[in-house]
């Protein structure tokens, strides 16, 4: 190779007008196009003495060229008699020449250039459909056949570093795309493969530079980005989770220790169920942490499980025995213990056949603690995108959602209804698992519409509300919060009923300590309000606009859309919500902030809509002169906001201000908002 290697340098060396064969000789060739560029454009100068020196450098290319296949023998003689200097004609004679030369060159460095481009495709065609049918090897072979072509096509580089890694050639892999980045510095795919390469080597501060380059490049591809680095942050910290783990077992922790004694005892056949469900309950205490999680994994619980045929066949229901459903509980119970916020195994879970295979038709299981247990599994994996991923992934979707919803429809809503109604001491543990199991259950639709029509359902939330407020159940109300708030987005005569009630907990909710409740109480009163007026009503006599407003001046951005959605629907039903709102504050600062501050369009959108309720009353528009109200209503009605109904609500609004208070005329005019306006009034219906 390094023979040959030497032969085609010397073949270059020879041969002038032979193309680019290497990254380096384009550099040298694009050198030359600047230098003779310059040339050209000093021959053709006005200026004689410019042209002289021109002339001159074009003789000495000339020479050079035209001696460059000769032999290279040093045969200079000193010249006595000096050649007289060429008349202007015979120089302008030789500029001509020099670029006859040049064209001439230029064709045939573009002739050789397509030839090479036709065989060099070739080639990468070839290695793709290599690549498809999974043959890699021959895949690179391909691909280095096209780059002996064309030493700088990039698309062969990244295609050869992707077939490398499949061969976890990582270092070659590498290499490429460094080669593939010489030849376009802003190759995304090049990005790509080299933080893939990095990752198969482990080397997780460089993959991630990799990975963090590509949304850099093309923010179009920041999604992608993301998924690439969450598997990085995934395979980092499966790494230093082995490691803890190995260590905790070689210095003997009594919690690593046991661990694979239990699953050896786990692992003999054709014992009781109840040996089983023995081993299991100690099992699922050592492997509470995540240590002792890895170690389950790493000395192969799953498959055990899997392999033995006493835990398989109750798993799937085949066992007489009565204690199958109680060891049924146990392994699901282990499998959700081993599963809370460890990637890792819930992958490894659902590779296993016999949790493929016994998951879904568990949930219908006739035996409620076996059916709980199951939904508390699958409730470990709702909560990450990537634990719901691969439950679709894995799982029969279609017959998973239809068991889901018939054991909500059949079993599952009164037992649900009757353990919210009567949280206690005893009970209190459980609850939130289950509320947070139904919540991510819920974002089915006709799990969702189930309940949302369930009167037994939302009599259960009241009493629930109620007791976590006597009995300081934060940790409930967490959950129950948020489900209330998405089964609230549908419209439902049931909700309707229950708003005025609802409403009143959640209005005491707002003086809690706790800001995540107050945040989710706020949001339950957004979604439920504009579904009952009574409930409005209810509401703005206790006082809600002026807690609304406090909470306002503090509030992060999801408390924020809650509250200001609230003052819109208070203010658009009700003249004492209008009062209240600029009693205090009679030039509506809070509002003008959001309008100026906002990057969210429902809070743009909902503090004009605010605004232009509180504008019908008598005075409030006079209050606003000398602010930059004029100013910022055109911005929102004159911006590209993805929602016409914030354009809408920002035009709304400034047609009130002007009719209200004839001086915002001056400044609308000033500003030409007459023309924005009149381009906003299709949008006003």
């Amino acid at each position: 190779m390094k023979g040959e290697a030497g032969g085609k340098k010397k073949e270059r060396e020879m041969e002038p007008n032979n193309y680019i064969d290497s990254l380096e000789d384009l550099d040298v060739f694009l050198k030359n196009v600047d230098d003779i560029s310059k040339l050209v454009k000093d021959l053709n100068s006005s200026n004689v003495e410019v042209q002289q020196k021109a002339i001159q450098k074009a003789d000495c290319r000339i020479a050079a060229f035209n001696g460059s296949c000769r032999t290279k023998v040093n045969k200079t003689t000193i010249n006595t008699n000096p050649t007289p200097k060429p008349p202007m004609d015979a120089q302008s004679e030789n500029a001509e020449n020099f670029m006859r030369f040049m064209e001439r060159d230029a064709e045939d460095r573009r002739k050789k250039r397509l030839a090479q481009e036709k065989k060099a495709t070739a080639f990468k065609e070839k290695g793709n459909q290599a690549y498809a049918q999974g043959d890699y090897e021959t895949a690179v072979k391909y691909y280095s056949d096209g780059l002996d072509e064309l030493r700088d096509m990039q698309p062969l580089y990244t295609n050869r570093a992707q077939a490398y890694i499949n061969l976890e050639r990582y270092e070659e892999a590498i290499c490429d795309c460094e080669w593939a980045l010489k030849c376009n510095k802003n190759c995304v795919k090049a990005y790509v493969h080299m933080g893939k390469a990095y990752l198969g080597l482990k080397k997780y501060h460089e993959s991630r530079t990799c990975f963090e380059k590509i949304a850099q490049l093309e923010p179009q591809m920041e999604n992608t980005a993301k998924e690439y680095l969450t598997k990085m942050e995934q395979e980092e910290k499966k790494e230093s989770d082995e490691f803890n783990a190995k260590q905790d077992f070689d210095k003997g922790v009594e919690k690593a220790k046991v661990i694979p004694q239990l699953l050896e005892k786990l692992s003999e056949p054709g014992q009781m169920l109840l040996y089983y469900c023995g081993i299991l309950e100690i099992l699922s205490q050592a492997v509470a942490d995540c240590s002792g999680q890895t170690l389950f994994r790493l000395h192969d619980g799953f498959s055990l499980i899997d392999s033995n045929d006493t835990t398989r066949s109750c798993l799937l229901q085949e066992a007489n025995d009565p204690c199958s459903p109680d060891l049924c509980v146990c392994i699901l119970n282990v499998w959700t213990i081993t599963c809370s916020e460890n990637e890792e195994n819930q992958k490894t879970l659902l590779t296993c056949p016999v949790s493929k295979e016994s998951i879904v038709p568990l949930i219908s299981s006739k035996h409620d603690a076996v059916q709980k247990e199951c939904l508390q599994l699958l409730r470990q994996f709702s909560l990450t995108a990537h634990g719901r991923r691969l439950l679709f992934d894995n799982l029969d979707v279609p017959i998973f959602c239809l068991q889901i919803r018939n054991v909500l429809t059949d079993s599952f809503t009164e037992p649900f209804t009757t353990l919210t109604s009567n949280i206690g001491k005893d009970n209190r543990h459980v609850v939130p698992s289950l509320l947070s199991a139904v919540g991510s259950l819920s974002r089915d639709d006709v799990i969702r519409h189930t309940l949302a029509h369930d009167a037994e359902c939302w009599k259960a939330f009241l009493l629930a509300i109620k007791k976590c407020i006597t009995c300081s159940y934060s940790e409930i109300l967490y959950p129950l919060l948020g489900l209330i708030i998405n089964l609230s987005t549908l419209t439902s005569p049931v909700i309707k009923e229950s708003a005025v009630s609802l409403c009143g907990s959640c209005l005491d909710l707002l003086r809690n300590d706790d800001e995540g409740v107050v945040t989710r109480a706020m949001g339950v009163l957004s979604s439920v309000l504009p579904q009952s007026s009574k409930a409005v009503n209810h509401v703005v006599q206790r006082d809600v606009v002026k807690t609304v407003q406090r909470q306002l001046k503090q509030a992060d951005l999801a408390a924020t859309k809650y509250a200001i959605k609230i003052l819109t629907v208070c203010s658009a039903a009700s003249q004492l919500a209008r009062e209240e709102l600029v009693k205090s504050d009679k030039k509506l600062s809070v509002l003008r902030r959001l309008l100026s501050s906002s990057c969210d369009e429902a809070v743009s959108g909902n503090a004009a809509l605010c605004l232009a309720h509180c504008l019908e009353l008598k005075g409030i528009a006079s209050n606003l002169l000398g602010t930059d109200i004029v100013l910022e209503l055109l911005r929102h009605a004159a911006g590209d906001a993805k929602k016409t109904a914030v354009q809408q609500n920002a035009a709304v609004a400034l047609g009130k201000l002007c009719q209200s208070e004839p001086r915002h005329v001056s400044k609308l005019r000033e500003l030409h908002g007459f023309e924005i306006l009149h381009s906003c009034m299709k949008l006003i219906k």
